[in-house]
């Protein structure tokens, strides 16, 4: 049957051969067996299970704790003509029963869902009825509590043995440590699995973990080096902006990315930087699912991330095609003072979260015992403002919501609109005559939406958009006319992020059950953080081993590419020293343009500049600039 799985590869992605342990991990799942596969990001862990899938008749049923990761490999696999449905927020009663109905009779060969829709009684009924030919549970990570997403409702993705038994498991991840890898084994019941692990190794990855000041101007001279693609993450969506905002002064081809972005807008960045139009993405963690661009040269964090686990799935997007990139982690002791504060002191306790979620739901005037099946769009700066709510306190206490199946939040920005024409037939064909460029605009709304005439009707701006070749901005523009002149009646409410409620409204009782696990959870963070900043501040071991070794992985060598293993094969203090009266030789330099033009460590460079003072071969001008003493 692997033959087939490869026929299947060449087929539907276009490769000749599997790479790593796809081969030995997908004979495996073909012989019904039970798999944990451990692959580094990059590795290729969807092939493991889509492959097989559509080898064996049936449907393979994905669970996935991420609804843009699930749109993502439902878009791929349509593309390729491979038919697939999921289960995602928002959907009506009528929506998923027919969706089901698809899975059931439509041969369709993958079903994706969220570990919260797998708790529904509809869902598991029909799933027993459906011929299933595999199980996978992706980002398995998540189903335990040592793992830096963990997710309590994982632990029941177990139901899926009950529901198709006999039917084969597959658990990935990309970031796994031994106590997770124990966690996803006991919890899911894998039945004398066989554990295939990748090497985490990424050899063709430079790790560089940089002490700067001025960290603005040596992103400037990295990213001016090449031309090549690169990614800078950030922690905010402001930084993202601003980082960008000053690579673009400087000369260099750069956007951004973060999860305010509409749908449309997100799609047009992605494009224009997999599309080379862009060189350089600077982004929130949201620019991640999804991203497989195989010739991205540097990876830069500006900031700290929260665990090793982020890190090195970030790092891994860098060098997809195996060859030679850098991870710059750029840092200064100012910074490790914010991550501290926005990761640890900013960690809600149980008050808050009962303070939070009330509000939260008096926000969208849910009453007692009430579960809405609606996905709403939410306005995360107007609800703090409008209870007085600490921003970054509120949004880890929202997260944690999250992680307990309280809510669903995903960072998407979402714009909810209704239009409701009031005018009389007749003097909307007199209003054309006057107006001939809303035409088209007023005539697709019409002939899309029956009952816009009579009712106030939800719109979807981006169908009108495509329907119409206008821009986003310019229909807006438009429909603020039309209501401006008594055409239509038109509302628009945006927000940061989309919300839905996946538990009945019980208030303090909702919170309590999950209240006592609240400190050990904060535990947890505070030691993915100390990691991070051990990984940091280490300056002995070899980057790549410090990685490999946290992940539970052995290296017998050093990688020969990072900070820490090149340090010794730098330039030596008297060649140092004659590099920089060399450059002084023709004209006064600042420092800054020292380490430029000789392209080494800063804290050498001052350090030698210091001694080159002290002996009188140099000076410094009124300009602050070096230049050599005159005899």
């Amino acid at each position: 049957m692997l033959d087939k799985a490869k026929t299947i590869l060449n087929t539907f992605w276009g490769h000749q051969d599997f790479r790593g342990s796809q081969a030995t991990i997908i004979n495996n799942v073909l012989e019904r067996a039970d798999t944990l596969a451990l692959m580094p990001t990059g590795g290729g862990k969807s092939i493991c299970y889509q492959v097989p899938a559509m080898v064996m008749d049936g449907i393979c049923i994905v669970v996935s704790p991420l609804v843009a990761l699930i749109q993502n490999q439902i878009e791929a696999l349509k593309n390729k003509g491979v038919k697939a449905v999921a289960l995602t927020g928002g959907l009506s009663f009528e929506d998923v029963n027919t969706l089901l109905d698809n899975c059931l009779y439509g041969n369709y060969k993958f079903l994706y869902l969220s570990p919260e829709r797998l708790q529904q009684p509809l869902i598991q009924e029909r799933i027993k009825g459906m011929n299933v030919n595999l199980i996978a549970i992706d980002e398995a990570h998540c189903i335990s509590q040592w793992g830096n997403d963990f997710r309590p409702a994982y632990l029941h993705c177990g139901i899926l043995r009950e529901l198709a038994p006999k039917v084969p498991l597959i658990a990935l991840t990309a970031t796994a440590t031994s106590k997770v890898i124990e966690d996803i084994v006991q919890n899911l019941e894998l039945d004398q699995a066989k554990v295939f692990k990748d090497s985490f190794s990424r050899d063709n990855i430079g790790l560089f973990v940089e002490h700067r000041e001025d960290k603005r101007f040596r992103l400037k001279h990295i990213l001016g080096k090449g031309t090549s693609s690169a990614i800078v993450y950030v922690r905010s969506r402001k930084m993202s902006i601003q980082l960008s905002d000053f690579l673009l002064e400087n000369g260099l081809k750069a956007s951004f990315f973060h999860g305010g972005l509409s749908r449309m807008e997100k799609e047009t960045q992605l494009k224009k930087w997999l599309n080379n139009t862009v060189q350089i993405m600077v982004a929130t963690n949201a620019f991640g699912m999804g991203v497989d661009k195989p010739d991205v040269r540097t990876v830069i964090h500006y900031q700290i991330p929260d665990s090793l686990e982020s890190y090195f799935q970030e790092v891994g997007r860098a060098g997809r095609d195996g060859m030679t990139s850098n991870a710059f982690l750029l840092t200064n002791e100012a910074d490790k003072g914010l991550a501290k504060q926005q990761f640890l002191e900013s960690l809600p306790d149980s008050a808050f979260l009962k303070r939070l979620y009330r509000n939260l739901n008096n926000f969208f005037q849910i009453s007692y015992g009430e579960l809405p099946l609606e996905t709403y769009a939410f306005p995360f700066v107007k609800f703090c403002k409008q209870y007085e709510l600490n921003s970054n306190l509120t949004y880890q206490g929202l997260k944690i919501l999250d992680q307990n199946s309280i809510i669903s939040l995903s960072e998407n920005f979402k714009q909810r609109t209704t239009i409701q024409f009031i005018s009389k037939k007749q003097h909307i064909f007199s209003y054309l005559d006057s107006h001939t460029s809303y035409q088209s605009l007023i005539q697709t709304m019409l002939r899309t939406y029956g009952g816009i005439l009579e009712f106030e009707t939800k719109v979807d701006i981006s169908l009108l958009v495509k329907k119409t070749g206008l821009q986003e901005s310019v229909l807006h523009t438009m429909l603020k006319q039309l209501q401006k002149d008594e055409i239509i009646a038109y509302k628009s409410n945006e927000g940061d992020f989309e919300i839905s409620f996946l538990a009945p409204r019980e208030d303090d009782l909702t919170i309590n059950s999950f209240s006592k696990k609240i400190k050990s959870l904060h535990q947890i963070k505070s030691n993915n953080l100390q990691s991070m900043l051990d990984f940091i501040e280490n300056s002995h071991t070899c980057r790549n081993r410090f990685l490999l070794k946290y992940f539970g992985e052995v290296a017998n060598k050093n990688c020969g590419k990072c900070d820490i293993c090149t340090q010794n094969k730098k330039t030596s203090s008297f060649d140092l020293k004659n590099s920089i009266l060399d450059a002084l030789k023709n004209k006064s330099l600042t420092s800054r343009e020292l380490v430029a033009r000789i392209d080494s460590d800063e804290k050498e460079v001052l350090k030698i500049l210091r001694h080159l003072l002290e002996e009188e071969l140099i000076v410094l001008n009124q300009k602050n600039k070096y230049r050599l003493a005159t005899k």
